[in-house]
C-alpha cells in the first residue's frame, strides 16, 4: 500500500532559513563528496557575479537608449555637427542611466513586495550601495560631459536630471505625478538650443512652442511607462492620473490612447521644428 504524501504547496512562503538556489554554498563538508558536487547553473544575465550587466538591467537600458538616440537625432536635425550630436546622445544616455538607477533604489521595497521581474536590486542581485556608487561615478562623468557643449546648456541638462530624480520621490503617487516629466522634458529643447562646442558656447532660447510640446511629450511618456505598473500602483493606493484613467477605460485602451497621443505630439514637434526652427 502506497504511503500518502502531502502535496507541495507552491504558494506557501519560503522559510527564511532555507537557502535559495543562488545561495547554495560552494564548500562541501564531506570530503568524499567533493568530486561529486556540481555548482548550480545560473543564467548569464541573472548571475550576481556579472555586476556590470546587473547595473545595465537596473539602468532601464531600453528607455535610456531610446531617449539618447532621440536627442542625438534632434541635435543633428537642428544643424549640430556630428561630434556635437554624439556628445548630446552620450550625455543623455548617462543622465538616463542615473535616473533609472535612482528609480530602482527608491522602488526597491515596492518591487520586492510585488515581485516585479527584471529588478536586480529587488532580487538581491545588486547591493544598494553598489548602485549608489555607480550613480556617483556616473555623475562625475556627467558634469564635464554635459558642459562640453556649453556651460549654459550643461547646467540646463543637469537641472533636468535633478528634476527627474526629485520626481522619483516627490508627488509621484498622486494627481501631480506628471510634473517632473513635464518639467524635465521641457528643459531638453533649451539644452539643445543653448548648446555649441566648448564650455563657453552660448546659443539662443528655444521656441516657446517647442518647449510646450516637449512638456506635453514628457506627460505622454509618463502615461506610457505607467501602464505597466498600474496593478501594483492600485494595490499600493496610488492615485496618479494614468491609474485613474486606466481604471475608467482599461489598461489596453490607456496604452493605445497614450501611444497615439505621444505619436501626435512627436509629429507636431517635427512639424514645428521644421517650420520655425529650434531657436527663436
Amino acid at each position: 500500500m502506497e504511503e500518502d504524501v502531502e502535496p507541495l504547496d507552491n504558494d506557501a512562503p519560503l522559510d527564511d532559513d532555507e537557502p535559495l538556489e543562488d545561495d547554495v554554498p560552494l564548500a562541501v563538508d564531506d570530503e568524499d563528496d567533493r568530486d561529486a558536487y556540481v555548482a548550480p547553473k545560473e543564467g548569464f544575465l541573472a548571475s550576481r557575479r556579472w555586476v556590470p550587466l546587473q547595473l545595465l538591467r537596473a539602468a532601464h537600458a531600453k528607455h535610456a537608449v531610446v531617449t539618447a538616440l532621440a536627442m542625438g537625432a534632434a541635435a543633428a536635425l537642428a544643424g549640430r555637427p556630428a561630434r556635437e550630436a554624439g556628445v548630446v546622445a552620450l550625455t543623455v544616455l548617462v543622465g538616463q542611466a542615473i535616473l533609472g538607477w535612482h528609480n530602482d533604489i527608491v522602488d526597491k521595497p515596492r518591487d520586492q513586495a510585488h515581485g516585479t521581474p527584471g529588478k536586480p536590486l529587488a532580487e538581491g542581485r545588486l547591493e544598494t550601495g553598489t548602485v549608489w556608487y555607480a550613480i556617483v561615478v556616473a555623475a562625475l562623468v556627467l558634469v564635464p560631459l554635459s558642459i562640453t557643449t556649453g556651460i549654459t546648456a550643461g547646467c540646463i541638462y543637469l537641472g533636468a536630471v535633478c528634476v527627474g530624480m526629485l520626481g522619483n520621490v516627490v508627488l509621484r503617487t498622486g494627481v501631480l505625478s506628471w510634473w517632473s516629466w513635464a518639467v524635465s522634458f521641457a528643459l531638453l529643447p533649451a539644452y539643445l538650443s543653448y548648446g555649441g562646442w566648448g564650455g563657453q558656447a552660448v546659443g539662443d532660447p528655444p521656441q516657446t512652442s517647442i518647449t510646450v510640446l516637449a512638456a506635453l511629450l514628457g506627460i505622454g511618456v509618463h502615461f506610457l511607462l505607467s501602464v505597466w505598473g498600474l496593478v501594483a500602483d492600485h494595490e499600493d493606493g496610488w492615485t496618479h492620473l494614468p491609474l485613474r484613467l486606466g481604471l475608467r477605460i482599461g489598461a489596453t485602451r490607456l496604452l493605445a490612447l497614450s501611444s497615439v497621443y505621444t505619436a501626435v505630439v512627436v509629429g507636431l514637434i517635427v512639424v514645428v521644428g521644421v517650420r520655425d526652427g529650434l531657436t527663436r
